[in-house]
């Protein structure tokens, strides 16, 4: 017999999720903060305790269940699809010089912001670009803002770039991969703190499959499909 299930004992659960270890300075930073504004007035500490709640909030780090079809591109971040367009992608991301569809997640303050690999395949770029710290949700932030580049190659050859925008409010973009690691569709690779984006330049002929204001969930959304890899010809010689 099925056991009895408590439903609020699961609801409770459902917002007890892990905490990036990143988090874990801050969090302590805001908890000492509190303590300290209690000691001075009521309403400033629990201001400061609503500020802490929304601290370990920011650094959740859910699970996330990613479909590993192999030709299917997962968003990389939560929060709105506030952009498609047409561009060059940046040289540092080694897709060459033609324009690519770019898909653009802007991240709010109240978005996790633990950041996951597109596709399964190795890195095979990464750059760093320092820069200024405008709105992220401006299109020169792209290009003005400090940021990340990443490149990863599937399996059949096919490069998509992500690059990880640090925002208004964002100060630091954290990177926990390196050229020549092999990732698995969904798996971690960085976060950004406190407000930001994160660009995917698809590979031509990517069927995208979302539309601009769309709500995204980083690890789970599909963002585009792959266009199909074509396969070489046998030559006289390999089909003896």
């Amino acid at each position: 017999m099925e056991p009895k299930r408590n439903h609020l004992v699961d609801t409770i659960s459902g917002f007890l999720v892990p905490i990036h270890k990143e988090g874990y300075p801050f969090i302590a930073i805001f908890a000492v903060v509190t303590i300290i504004l209690m000691a001075i007035s009521d309403v400033l500490g629990w201001t400061g305790v609503v500020l802490t709640l929304w601290c370990i909030y920011f650094f959740r780090d859910p699970e996330r269940f990613t479909p590993q079809e192999g030709n299917l591109i997962v968003s990389p971040a939560d929060g709105i699809l506030q952009m498609r367009t047409q561009i060059v992608p940046p040289a540092e991301l080694g897709l060459g010089s033609e324009p690519l569809e770019r898909v653009s997640v802007f991240m709010n303050v109240f978005n996790c912001h633990v950041n996951r690999t597109p596709v399964a395949g190795k890195v095979s770029h990464m750059y760093y670009i320092p820069g200024k710290f405008i709105n992220a949700s401006l299109d020169k932030a792209s290009e003005e803002n400090e940021r990340q580049l990443m490149t990863v190659e599937t399996p059949g050859g096919q490069s998509i770039g992500v690059v990880q925008i640090a925002g208004l409010v964002a100060r630091r973009i954290v990177t926990t991969v390196k050229i020549g690691q092999q990732l698995l569709a969904g798996e971690r690779f960085g976060l950004i703190r406190f407000g930001s984006r994160v660009d995917v330049y698809l590979p031509k002929g990517s069927t995208c499959k979302v539309l601009v204001g769309q709500t995204i969930v980083g690890g789970e959304t599909v963002l585009a499909e792959l266009p199909a890899v074509k396969k070489a010809k046998p030559t006289a010689a390999n089909a003896e």
